[in-house]
């Protein structure tokens, strides 16, 4: 199909089957937690468009959907010595682009300054339908959202000249009117120049009493990484609507420097947040006050940019992904010492996100200008690749960014 039409079926918003495996897997285990029903990652293209792919009861992923978000995607800028161009891959620079939660999606539309909302199909979770209009982000270029069930809302993150979190309610009709910006303390341009001095992820706690920012230092400013933490607010009588505090503290913590996606752990207020200088940190979060300190620092040698990161239900284990290396680093989520290191020999130039469900990591490799994109699914269990799933089409490029999965 010649890239035309596609661009014409994409601006009417009409779904179609767009991706296929490109090798058999090398195993076929039969995983031992139910495993997740779908991934979805955005194309980031001019035309941004969520790529749904189901998976299977083996946990492997096969050919799906590609539907079209009604914003645009962008890239961020990455300055060499004193040229500044768009970024190859990695172009958003975060975690969470896309987030699900029950059977809704949420997908950020750096580009247009937008996020939008879909229903998923329960009876067939590649089926995507837009819930009203993307909504306008009161910011520029946003990178990231995250969602509750519990309180109905959504958050995103803005990394932009204009930077923060918004945050807005959702419902069966729709989402609800972006709040007021809470700054973060950057001072960026639109496009940003990044990784450094930019928004890594907006998400809730596992409570979903607390909304979690976390932002990136700059090595070359002597600036730390900070975590910004925003009460949820519940109305007093009942009646009124759950919102997140204005009122946040941003920790700016001294033993990070480009802190980046984080994790929550079960049965605590604590988080693993990676750090691309040198590898991740537990964080110790006091939610009624909102203050952040490190717990706990994890140097992985060897790692080029660890930027990533996700509990696995499977293990209670933590993995950190690393935008420069074919590989995967599990941690503990007691006290974030190293467990084991999977070298995933796939060829793949490193990852710029991923999701856990059942017994699998799906780490998604954006490639670059000579290797294409590709989600590796791994087990946790025998720690070896059980698939690794090449996106094909003129719909994939290095530009792809985020992984939300459906439970």
């Amino acid at each position: 199909m010649h890239s035309s039409t596609w661009k014409s079926l994409l601006v009417l918003g009409l779904t179609q089957l767009v991706a296929e495996s490109a090798a058999a897997p090398t195993s076929c285990p039969q995983p031992r937690v139910k495993p997740g029903r779908a991934i979805y990652i955005t194309s980031n293209e001019q035309q941004n468009s969520i790529i749904a792919l189901p998976i299977g009861a083996n946990g492997l992923l096969s050919g799906g959907t590609l539907t079209s978000t009604g914003g645009s995607g962008s890239s961020i800028l990455e300055q060499n010595g004193n040229v500044k161009a768009p970024a190859v891959s990695d172009v958003l620079s975060s975690q969470s682009a896309v987030t699900v939660v029950d059977n809704y999606l949420f997908a950020v539309n750096a580009g247009s300054n937008t996020v939008s909302m879909f229903a998923i199909d329960p009876l067939n979770p590649t089926k995507l339908t837009m819930v009203g209009k993307p909504a306008a982000v009161p910011g520029d270029f946003p990178v990231t959202v995250g969602a509750s069930a519990k309180n109905k809302l959504i958050c995103v993150g803005a990394t932009g000249a204009k930077s923060g979190v918004s945050c807005a309610p959702f419902s069966s009709k729709g989402l609800g009117q972006m709040d007021q910006l809470r700054p973060v303390g950057l001072n960026q341009t639109t496009p940003p120049v990044g990784p450094p001095n930019t928004i890594a992820q907006v998400f809730f706690s596992e409570d979903e009493k607390t909304v979690y920012a976390s932002v990136k230092g700059d090595p070359a400013t002597n600036t730390t990484g900070t975590l910004g933490v925003f009460a949820v607010e519940q109305p007093c009588d009942g009646r009124g609507a759950v919102a997140v505090s204005q009122e946040g503290k941003l920790n700016h913590l001294d033993e990070t420097v480009v802190l980046f996606g984080a994790t929550n752990l079960k049965g605590s207020s604590n988080i693993i947040a990676a750090d691309a200088a040198f590898g991740a940190v537990m964080l110790s979060v006091d939610t009624a006050s909102g203050a952040a300190s490190v717990k706990n620092v994890v140097d992985i040698a060897g790692q080029k940019a660890t930027c990533w990161a996700v509990l696995s239900p499977e293990t209670n284990t933590v993995f950190l992904s690393d935008a420069g290396a074919d590989r995967l680093v599990e941690v503990s989520s007691t006290d974030g010492s190293i467990k084991s290191v999977s070298n995933l020999g796939t060829n793949d130039p490193g990852f710029n996100d991923l999701k856990a469900a059942g017994s699998f990591i799906y780490a998604l490799s954006p490639g670059n200008t000579t290797v294409g994109p590709a989600v590796t699914v791994f087990d946790v269990v025998s720690k070896k690749v059980a698939q690794h799933y090449q996106l094909k089409g003129s719909f994939a490029t290095s530009k792809v960014q985020g992984v939300g999965l459906l439970v």
